[in-house]
């Protein structure tokens, strides 16, 4: 009994719970979920739709436990992986503590606003972060809070820069002030709720949104199948599926020169991120129109539930 009344003085003086961050496309979510985790959990391009799952990160201290949640951008859905997608970003609002809506100082505020209209029924704290104000001026982001006011008249709205840190230490802040009191929810030593393969796969994708055009990147699921690791490395196969012969052409590339310098590169990245030396091979196979079966995005992990 003393040992049940201890624990529950000691879990009143820890707060613990779920910030989860949403937003329309390439406004700086996963920027900022990097810069406020302190590590980079998530992958961030220049290029819209990066994100295609709902990735957690932990802040751990003695008294606190924030998990954060990066989400995919919201969007109008053309095919099935773009409904899950969406699907990741509207469970963020089901299980959400603190919610941070984020948006820029170029978007329409009035983008998406049927995902807009369910966060304005929200009774939970929203934090409204206006993004990249480094591209803005003083007039034009005034203008901007007011229209954002109107509205989420509910909502605190702080004005950030992720990229550039600005803002990120008085946010966070503001993030603890709101915690409810808690136990953790996961270990304190736990970084993310995603295995490491998952991380393979999220990096190699991110060298292919970078080292290829147009629709190529979009068309792209990354897989492991097998991930041994030893203390003195790691050896690792990869597979890329794309849905058509010419995309499989076109990310080997001439010679098989295109998908050896993603290789090379996502090696690189890899041994970066886990600290030791990495063996990697990748192949390249076709899944004909996999974003659009069900049955494959359940294989690929694509389920909100």
């Amino acid at each position: 009994m003393k040992e049940c009344v201890f624990l529950a003085q000691q879990y009143r003086m820890h707060k613990a719970g779920f910030v989860n961050i949403v937003g329309n496309p390439n406004v700086g979510k996963s920027t900022l979920m990097n810069q406020l985790v302190g590590e980079r959990i998530s992958i961030a391009t220049f290029k819209a739709q990066t994100t295609r799952h709902r990735i957690m990160g932990i802040v751990n201290t003695d008294d606190m436990q924030i998990v954060f949640s990066d989400t995919p951008g919201v969007l109008k859905p053309n095919y099935k992986l773009q409904e899950s997608m969406l699907a990741f970003s509207e469970s963020a609002l089901a299980d959400a503590d603190v919610l941070l809506y984020v948006t820029d100082v170029v978007e329409n505020p009035e983008k998406n606003m049927d995902f807009l209209e369910k966060v304005q029924k929200m009774t939970i704290p929203v934090l409204l972060l206006i993004n990249k104000i480094d591209q803005s001026d003083q007039k034009a982001l005034g203008d901007l809070v007011e229209k954002w006011h109107s509205l989420l008249p509910k909502a605190e709205i702080l004005p950030i820069s992720a990229l550039n840190k600005f803002g990120t230490d008085m946010l966070l802040k503001r993030i603890q002030e709101l915690l409810p009191d808690s136990p953790p929810y996961f270990e304190k030593d736990q970084l993310t709720d995603k295995p490491a393969r998952f991380f393979v796969s999220e990096i190699i994708r991110e060298k292919i949104l970078l080292y290829y055009d147009k629709e190529i990147p979009y068309s792209v699921e990354v897989t492991v199948e097998s991930f041994k690791e030893s203390d003195k490395r790691i050896d690792i196969r990869a597979v890329i599926y794309v849905e058509r012969e010419s995309q499989k052409g076109i990310i080997i590339g001439h010679q098989g020169y295109a998908l050896k310098k993603v290789g090379t590169e996502s090696r690189k990245a890899l041994e970066r991120f886990f600290g030791k030396p990495i063996f990697l091979e990748t192949y390249v196979k076709v899944d004909k129109d996999w974003r659009s079966s069900q049955r494959e995005l359940d294989a690929f992990g694509y389920n909100p539930e």
